[in-house]
């Protein structure tokens, strides 16, 4: 998560203040996700690369991590997002005190705060905000079980975290411009945490009408419901592996003679 964060922030940092100049979506959007494969890597071989409370949530429910390790997993995700958050702050301490003349601020044209964490576009509800995190989210699981699933189209052994940044771009593109698609409530909550006592204040939970707890609930509710989707209509519809070698002898069989 600190992997994440660090490099995830330090591209929205980059944008927000540098005006423009540095970064803008695209490269946000880029760059959080190769941040996300960059974390993955790191990580995957000691802890499954989750990095995500709502990742880790799935994998409880749909029995492939045990129960007694979500609460370390989710405290060594919050403690590594709020420790990147820190970082980005740290490097950008000058950029941050000239951009706003030494005021951090959560709202308004000298804005802040949404280097960090996610806030809702002006025009959206707190219905609309949550739906929007439960549907990226749940595509998020439901991608991320299929792209792990041996028998499937899985992906070749490594490449696991590419294609999941690619994911994170294409979700990131097209489910963004309500809230920046958080996704992961680690990824939101830690960081906002950091903000409230590093100087923006507890405005930071009732800005966008107190929209804090929905990119926390949301993608918790998201991620069981794509794991359990695609549980329910792809992995318990495999064929057998005896049916499997059967049709791979038959498809062998029909391309020698085409």
């Amino acid at each position: 998560s600190f992997k994440m964060q660090a490099l995830g922030c330090g591209c929205v940092g980059q944008a927000v203040l540098s005006r423009g100049v540095h970064g803008g979506p695209m490269t946000v959007s880029v760059g959080f996700a190769m941040a996300v494969t960059i974390a993955v890597y790191v990580s995957g071989g000691v802890s499954g690369g989750h990095i995500n409370p709502a990742v880790s949530l799935a994998m409880c429910v749909t029995g492939r991590l045990k129960w007694t390790k979500l609460p370390i997993y989710i405290l060594a995700q919050l403690l590594g997002a709020f420790v990147g958050a820190a970082a980005v702050f740290g490097i950008y301490y000058d950029a941050f005190m000239e951009y706003s003349d030494g005021k951090l601020e959560v709202t308004g044209p000298n804005a802040t705060a949404q280097i960090f964490a996610t806030y809702p576009a002006p025009y959206l509800s707190l219905i609309n905000g949550f739906a929007d995190q439960v549907m990226s989210t749940a595509v998020l699981l439901l991608a991320i079980f299929a792209l792990f699933d041996t028998r499937n189209n899985s992906v070749p052994k490594g490449l696991e975290p590419v294609v999941i940044g690619l994911l994170i771009i294409v979700l990131t593109c097209s489910l963004g411009m309500n809230s920046g698609c958080a996704m992961n409530p680690a990824r939101d909550l830690g960081p906002r945490l950091f903000t409230a006592v590093a100087g923006w204040g507890m405005e930071v939970f009732t800005a966008g009408n107190n929209w804090w707890w929905v990119p926390i609930v949301a993608p918790l509710l998201g991620a069981v419901l794509g794991a359990m989707t695609y549980v329910t209509f792809i992995e318990m519809h495999h064929s057998d592996p005896q049916s499997v070698e059967e049709n791979e002898v038959h498809d062998k069989y029909e391309l020698t003679n085409m």
